[in-house]
């Protein structure tokens, strides 16, 4: 996505921190050391950075010491506290129609991650596929969702259904222990041509208990609001379309680009800091990004790459680029892109 910055619901952040918080973590001090205040974390509509959340996942792991813990988060939580689309869902008269939910409103969970459902035979497919690159680790991601959504299914049926098969896009972990017990009986498959959960199709006919026709009326109202709300671009977005138009051999300045959006200098960086950003930071990645990219055309030097990210001077790009990467541009070329022998 380029219209939309990545994000997540502060429910989804509420979530992971309170399966920390079972495991005796001082979960307020790790939000604040990812830049989450307390008061964001009570705003029920607010919402966060899938790189803050990356961060954050990374934080629970090592303050609980339990690297498995995104496989067990649907275990730890309650599967319908994630908010309006968990209403959606529990309203929904069958379990298929609240798989059609679930693809239909995602984004206002987490727009980093695209859901999708199809029949295939005699089953029916819950397809997971990551789609920002703020995702560094997909595995926290994947398997957090996959294993709320196996919880969710039993909560909203009160039956203790399985999965036939849980597949995973990444690479077969050294131990895969709690993988074959969280989602048991159902078989696990690494290195697959994509992330899903695949069900017996005679699932999607099973009533979700205690939906309500009005309720659910109700709820997607509201989740239709927030979506429309939520694709509309944002500021953040349009600063970072300014700075790619204005990239062109000279730095884009901030001042430039609060021209060009009709806005005061001050009153863009206030609004950049309410949407958990800064004008250097958006500048800083859209270079780190355009660098990474322009590395792979053999035929642009590292000095005719410095000049189209608007860099005064080669060398100014080349300590950029090192203090990105921990690597020189060359290094990485070299490293990243000449054949192996």
């Amino acid at each position: 996505m380029t219209a939309t910055q990545h994000t997540l619901s502060i429910g989804a952040a509420n979530l992971v921190l309170f399966a920390a918080r079972q495991c005796g973590v001082d979960t307020d001090l790790l939000a604040q050391s990812v830049g989450i205040n307390a008061d964001r974390l009570l705003d029920p509509d607010g919402r966060i950075s899938v790189r803050q959340m990356q961060e954050l996942w990374y934080g629970v792991v090592e303050a609980t010491g339990d690297p498995d813990i995104s496989l067990r988060i649907g275990e730890m939580i309650n599967p319908v506290a994630v908010g309006v689309l968990a209403y959606v869902m529990m309203h929904s008269p069958t379990l298929g129609g609240a798989f059609a939910r679930l693809c239909q409103y995602q984004d206002i969970v987490c727009n980093a991650i695209r859901t999708t459902g199809r029949r295939d035979g005699d089953t029916f497919v819950l397809s997971l596929a990551i789609t920002s690159p703020d995702i560094i680790v997909p595995a926290y991601a994947v398997n957090s969702e996959l294993s709320i959504y196996l919880s969710a299914i039993r909560a909203m049926t009160g039956q203790p259904l399985s999965a036939r098969e849980i597949r995973f896009a990444y690479p077969r972990p050294a131990v895969t222990r709690e993988h074959e017990r969280v989602f048991a009986p159902a078989r696990v498959v690494f290195d697959a041509s994509e992330t899903a959960m695949v069900l017996d199709a005679t699932l999607l006919d099973i009533p979700v208990l205690n939906a309500s026709q009005s309720l659910f009326a109700l709820f997607e109202r509201h989740a239709d609001d927030l979506l429309k709300q939520l694709q509309a671009p944002t500021l953040t977005s349009r600063v970072r379309t300014e700075i790619v138009a204005l990239m062109k051999g000279e730095e884009p300045t901030l001042a430039t680009v609060a021209d060009r959006l009709a806005m005061g200098i001050r009153t863009l960086q206030l609004h950049l800091k309410e949407e958990g950003t800064t004008y250097q930071l958006l500048l800083d990645d859209i270079r780190k990004d355009l660098a990474l990219k322009h590395l792979r055309d053999q035929h642009l030097s590292t000095t005719d790459i410095a000049y189209l990210l608007g860099f005064a001077e080669p060398s100014v790009f080349f300590r950029s680029f090192k203090k990105w990467t921990g690597q020189t541009p060359g290094a990485y070329r070299t490293a990243e892109f000449s054949p192996s022998l």
